[in-house]
């Protein structure tokens, strides 16, 4: 609610101040204007270029308030539109060989998964630590250098229940220093799903969110 202080009847412009917020609307302008009005000085009363110029304000300020309005609404149809579209767009994705961020290995009993790990430059040494559903170490794979950019490997989960396991890269330098790596794994998109938090793609069963896609592959081209 707006409070006017008053210093006396002579005083042209009245302090006026809207709690809770640091700039005037056009409401607040307007009201600022009737009660300057009101506490003019009778022997020195505001002239009528002075009383149009702050009409011409006022009207300013109302004229930038709807822009301002018409721009939020605009601003969020257009965010809808681009959901929309985006969802519709997400759908011709299914069936999909990608190539995806995760460290999940969707292993059905049978097939061999391909996975791997990305690096910014060549390492030393590299060991790959496989966990079973439950978080428990059930393999180590060691051996391979590793190279810079994409190193691929497979899994084949010889005598493992089916189910999502999921793996660990370490690499070292030659100075036995641990470096960063970037882990990777392939699939088919089987499915998309639109949640609250935005659309995910669903990967032989497996969520993973469309930010995590790395590359649309051309049928199963990553061997």
């Amino acid at each position: 609610m707006a409070t006017i202080s008053e210093t006396s009847l002579s005083a042209k412009t009245p302090t006026f101040v809207t709690a809770g917020s640091n700039s005037l609307g056009k409401d607040d302008f307007l009201k600022l204007l009737v009660e300057q009005l009101k506490n003019q000085d009778p022997l020195n009363p505001l002239d009528g270029t002075q009383f149009a110029s702050q009409l011409a304000q006022f009207s300013s300020v109302e004229q930038l308030t709807n822009i301002n309005s018409n721009l939020e609404t605009n601003t969020n149809t257009t965010t809808l539109m681009a959901q929309s579209i985006g969802n519709s767009l997400a759908t011709t994705m299914i069936g999909k060989e990608i190539k995806a961020a995760s460290n999940t290995l969707k292993w059905d009993g049978t097939t061999p998964v391909d996975f791997g790990y990305t690096l910014a430059s060549a390492g030393m040494k590299a060991s790959v630590k496989i966990y079973d559903p439950s978080g428990n170490q059930i393999q180590e794979i060691k051996g391979a250098t590793p190279l810079a950019g994409d190193n691929k490997l497979t899994w084949d989960g010889a005598g493992l229940p089916a189910g999502n396991y999921t793996f660990k890269v370490n690499v070292t330098d030659d100075q036995d220093k641990a470096m960063t790596s970037s882990s990777f794994t392939f699939g088919t998109i089987t499915g998309v799903r639109f949640t609250s938090t935005g659309t995910v793609f669903l990967v032989d069963g497996v969520e993973v969110p469309v930010s995590n896609i790395l590359e649309i592959l051309n049928g199963a081209t990553h061997g």
